[in-house]
């Protein structure tokens, strides 16, 4: 049944949400399923679900929402451990959004279409129809697709084959252009946001480029990112973020974490004054190592690092 707006009850007029068709969490209880504190669990602790909230502080479940449900409930059907089912659903739900539209293999086709279109600009040293290029993969996709799905995955082959002649170059003419364009991207955005976040990669632990995509995906209207220059000492970070007093610090990693890091990063959140939160490959890895710390692990696919920061930040998701 449609969400009730009876104030007295605690809920927000519908005309407030724009008209929106919510659901309290009983009825969505209901619908699917799923207990009303396995619903809470997995916002809480996995960030799955974010419900909309009244000022009363209850929850208010959109369509979306309980599709987002049912999606989690068939993952964990087929074995997948719901600590997981996170990064699945980001990976999936660009292309969800087209699915009814055009089917999944058009959309993974189309996305190849782009990257050969970017390699050929690339083989010619094309600087200014790779800009165009570049453009209209921008108008076509989201920044998370743009970058994790077409862009990314061309720079780590041509990064793997450079051992074949001539490909250095072309690595090096792509790695240039995208580590320009990313920049100026984050320039634009701490221009308009409050700069909230730090991020910075561990020593050695990935090249510029991922850090600088890692940091996009983070930004936004609410919280513009600084990025650290690649090589930042890790026993210096406490006095950076004295001086530039942020409200979080995310260290990035796409490296197996060594043993000591739980420690390392432990011993680093007694001497910060913000949070502390580990992103990248690292952080899927060493999640379980960190369960119980005051230590937030943010993922490696771009819709999740953002989601799951801001629900840190607004203290709406357990470490």
């Amino acid at each position: 049944m449609p969400v009730l707006t009876d104030v007295s009850l605690g809920f927000l007029p519908v005309a407030s949400l724009d008209q929106e068709e919510l659901f309290p969490i009983r009825e969505v209880s209901r619908l699917t399923g799923i207990n009303p504190v396995t619903l809470r669990a997995w916002e809480r602790r996995y960030g799955l679900i974010q419900p909309t909230r009244t000022e009363s502080g209850h929850r208010l479940y959109s369509m979306a929402d309980i599709e987002t449900v049912r999606s989690i409930l068939g993952w964990i059907e087929r074995g997948v451990a719901v600590s997981k089912v996170g990064k699945i659903l980001a990976k999936t739900e660009p292309l969800k959004a087209l699915s009814h539209i055009i089917p999944n293999e058009l959309v993974l086709a189309d996305y190849t279409q782009w990257q050969q279109q970017v390699q050929a600009a690339v083989s010619a040293f094309d600087d200014l129809q790779l800009e165009r290029v570049y453009g209209q993969i921008f108008s076509s996709y989201s920044l998370p697709v743009v970058f994790q799905d077409i862009l990314m995955p061309l720079w780590k082959l041509l990064l793997q084959r450079q051992d074949t002649f001539g490909q250095t170059s072309e690595w090096l003419f792509l790695d240039a252009f995208l580590r320009s364009r990313v920049s100026q991207r984050l320039l634009l955005i701490r221009d308009t946001s409050p700069r909230r976040v730090v991020v910075s990669a561990l020593a050695g632990q990935c090249r510029e480029l991922e850090l600088l995509v890692a940091a996009l995906f983070l930004s936004g209207a609410d919280s513009g990112v600084r990025v650290l220059t690649i090589g930042q000492p890790f026993d210096e970070l406490t006095l950076v973020c004295e001086r530039i007093k942020p409200q979080a610090l995310v260290l990035f990693s796409n490296h197996v974490p060594s043993p000591e890091l739980p420690r390392r990063l432990n011993r680093l959140t007694m001497s910060l004054d913000c949070q502390l939160m580990l992103a990248g490959d690292a952080s899927d890895l060493a999640q379980e190592s960190l369960a119980g710390s005051s230590i937030g692990c943010l993922g490696n696919e771009g819709l999740l690092m953002r989601q799951r920061l801001k629900q840190f930040l607004a203290g709406n998701l357990d470490t």
